[in-house]
């Protein structure tokens, strides 16, 4: 049974000033919460159908049975699966970009697609996401489900991206209309890969810091792709 004061806090943990207030968020589904439990991350607390806690019954967390109409309640998903998890956040640390491939992300504004590009650095064994101050906050739920998980593996970092690209030795790509093809680049045993915006793209005070500009080749009539689309290409040819 839960309490009414605990259904407001939790669906408080929806809205970005109250998850940066109490440094938590909330992961949703047996797949997230079993990929939380096999990492460092601290989990507060478990809010659970019964058929999970008969499956799960290992589980030595602070658990509290809800029922499907309480779960609704609390849950951010149109259809709520079966748990919930309130998760301590963890401090980024500061990005290792040396001598591999990492994604630099330039005002990722769309939760879905920060959530899926995670997820493809973590498919290609990219560790480090850095992100601009602009790019969506990365426990903002539809973030953390989009991810399904992979966000325990990569180090999601926010700073100043200009700076960072002023002061590296790592050589930088840019996906851009205008560069060379992907195909026609060799594959770089280094290399820190920016993504751009989804309408405006990497924004011009960054543009002479790029030494590689790469484009993906338009084939047909559409006149631009979706960001985590163009990403998953892009590392398929040079991971």
């Amino acid at each position: 049974m839960i309490s009414k004061s605990e259904l407001k806090y939790i669906q408080s943990l929806c809205h970005k000033k109250q998850r940066q207030e109490e440094g938590l968020f909330i992961a949703e589904g047996p797949k997230l919460v079993h990929e939380l439990l096999n990492s460092n991350y601290t989990i507060h607390k478990l809010y659970a159908l019964a058929g999970w806690l008969q499956t799960n019954k290992q589980v030595n967390i602070d658990i509290v049975e809800v029922n499907e109409t309480e779960l609704e309640k609390i849950s951010a998903l149109q259809t709520p699966n079966s748990v919930l998890a309130v998760v301590q956040q963890k401090q980024a640390t500061d990005p290792n970009i040396k001598g591999k491939i990492s994604l630099l992300l330039d005002g990722i504004q769309d939760p879905g697609n920060l959530g899926t590009i995670i997820r493809i650095a973590d498919w290609f064994g990219i560790n480090e996401v850095l992100c601009s101050g602009d790019t969506t906050e990365l426990y903002n739920p539809k973030v953390i489900q989009s991810t399904m998980g992979s966000f325990v593996r990569v180090n999601v970092w926010y700073g100043d991206i200009k700076n960072f690209l002023e002061n590296t030795t790592v050589p930088v790509y840019g996906t851009l209309l205008q560069g060379r093809s992907i195909y026609e680049t060799a594959k770089p045993k280094e290399a820190l890969l920016i993504i751009g915006n989804e309408g405006r793209g990497i924004k011009d005070e960054l543009l002479p810091l790029i030494n590689y500009p790469i484009t993906i080749p338009r084939m047909g009539g559409a006149e631009s792709l979706n960001a985590a689309v163009a990403t998953g290409i892009v590392l398929s040819h040079l991971v």
